[in-house]
């Protein structure tokens, strides 16, 4: 049986291939400047919620192919959860073949211009790159390539739909419509097993409808990729509350022979500390949810949502830049991020705190919250802080924070949205008592296949992780597929 370090090898020997590395010799490629993404003016975008990165032109697209060296061994793939073959489609790219790289992508990502977007290409692609392991120049621009094609094949009207393997016969649910089960659905249906996809949101599509806001991932961006699941078989429930609205056992009675489950980490985490109870303080979760679901930025829509001129937002990763991203575009005068270490700490993707630096939002690191105050109807006007200084690291590796004593001061505020970090939904694992977890409330599964202790629950994303980026839970997803398949054909035997 063929490999897939074999295939990549026996791809990158084709005729065309070989045609193309000859065109342009390796000093020539390698001369190049990396493309740079056009992008909305920052003061322009940070009155709306249109996509801030505009997107390559086909000449862009193909200069930056041509900057690809057709590695002998494709390194950048070792950094891609779930595969990619990245060498394959962006050799099409340079060779004018959009579609054909749209197809490539689509092997192995059902989610391409999603990932193309948010996925971070620069700790996991492109850090594997030979450009950055052995130049030290900036990277193949991967993700911006990946989005091109996808977004071309898209505007074309000419969608490629994955071959579908004749029916096996085998019932699989998939539970939870984000990244990872979405990813664990295209590749169990192109092997041929009936997907169903539970859904509990009146939308599919999880934390990349509810978390991500449209200036970064355009809804109808995931609506089209979705869709092409349909179109392979994929069917979608919604409304749909697994292990309340039915059981797990309720649907192995309905012939389902195994389950994925990718219901995330929607559950909020807070600092417990005076004053959070007050009203306009509230979870990432919740704000996101209210904006990039329920329409709540539109003027039409009904749907409240606190809108502060002095906005608050607790923590550092990417979920709080698009939190203070969005207040900005709802009009705050001062959007703040309190965040207890220095920017060089900062989880967040650089390409994030870039563009919230030119869109105005103030960064007050090394700052930790102490207590909340309200006024006399109980909303927050005042936050207490504490300056901190950074001391030895701590076991995320990361300097640990230390307060500074007597630098505590009060900063006005009439919204916090606190972004501190999310635990995984209880629902599933509450009504599966035998199911293993962790002290951290995820599930515990075999790393390689994603196979739980109970033989046909398999899991996968925020549930297991914790908190993950959405290329490392479609790596899940894609993992889980593949050992629900050897699961089943087992237990055919």
């Amino acid at each position: 049986m063929t490999t897939y370090q074999e295939y990549l090898k026996e791809q990158r020997e084709l005729a065309w291939r070989a045609d193309l590395r000859k065109q342009i010799p390796a000093k020539d490629r390698t001369s190049k400047e990396r493309v740079k993404m056009p992008e909305q003016d920052a003061l322009q975008r940070s009155a709306n919620h249109a996509e801030v990165n505009l997107g390559l032109t086909a000449e862009m697209a193909i200069n930056e192919a041509q900057r690809c060296l057709d590695c002998v061994t494709p390194t950048c793939v070792e950094g891609c959860p779930v595969g990619i073959n990245i060498p394959g489609f962006i050799k099409c790219i340079e060779t004018k073949d959009f579609l054909g790289a749209a197809k490539v992508l689509k092997q192995t990502n059902a989610l391409p211009a999603v990932c193309g977007r948010v996925c971070p290409q620069e700790i996991q692609c492109e850090s594997k790159c030979f450009y950055t392991i052995k130049m030290n120049k900036p990277a193949v621009a991967i993700g911006n390539l990946e989005r091109f094609a996808a977004d071309f094949e898209r505007e074309s009207g000419n969608i490629s739909i994955p071959e579908v393997a004749a029916p096996n016969g085998f019932k699989v649910a998939v539970i939870g419509s984000g990244p990872a089960g979405l990813a664990a659905a295209g590749d169990l249906i192109k092997a041929g097993c009936s997907v169903t996809v539970f859904e509990a949101l009146h939308e599919i599509g999880g934390v990349l409808k509810y978390g991500i806001p449209e200036f970064r991932l355009p809804n109808y961006m995931v609506d089209v990729e979705i869709n092409n699941l349909k179109q392979m078989g994929v069917e979608f429930i919604t409304n749909f509350v697994v292990g309340s609205t039915a059981s797990i056992q309720d649907l192995r009675d309905e012939g389902y022979q195994a389950f994925f489950v990718s219901s995330g980490a929607g559950l909020p985490n807070f600092m417990k500390i005076p004053g959070e109870n007050y009203s306009g303080i509230l979870s990432s979760n919740e704000y996101l949810t209210r904006v990039n679901l329920m329409g709540a930025a539109k003027p039409d829509y009904d749907t409240p949502v606190f809108l502060g001129k002095n906005v608050a937002v607790i923590g550092g990763g990417n979920t709080a830049m698009d939190s203070v991203r969005t207040a900005k575009r709802l009009g705050a005068k001062r959007a703040m991020i309190i965040y207890r270490r220095s920017l060089d700490e900062m989880p967040a993707r650089k390409e994030e705190i870039h563009h919230a630096i030119e869109e105005g939002v103030e960064f007050m690191c090394l700052n930790n919250p102490l207590e909340y105050f309200a006024d006399s109807q109980g909303r927050v006007n005042k936050m207490r802080v504490q300056k901190m200084e950074l001391g030895e690291p701590d076991a995320s590796g990361r300097r640990k924070p230390i307060p500074m004593e007597g630098s505590e001061y009060e900063i006005d505020v009439d919204l916090v949205v606190v972004s501190v970090g999310v635990s995984p939904n209880p629902l599933i694992p509450s009504s599966l008592p035998q199911l293993e977890m962790s002290k951290w409330g995820t599930i515990i599964v075999d790393k390689e296949s994603m196979q739980s202790n109970i033989s046909d629950i398999f899991a996968g994303g925020d549930i297991v992780r914790g908190g993950a980026t959405v290329i490392l839970a479609m790596g899940d997803g894609r993992k889980a597929a593949q050992g629900i398949l050897e699961y089943l054909h087992e237990f055919k035997k």
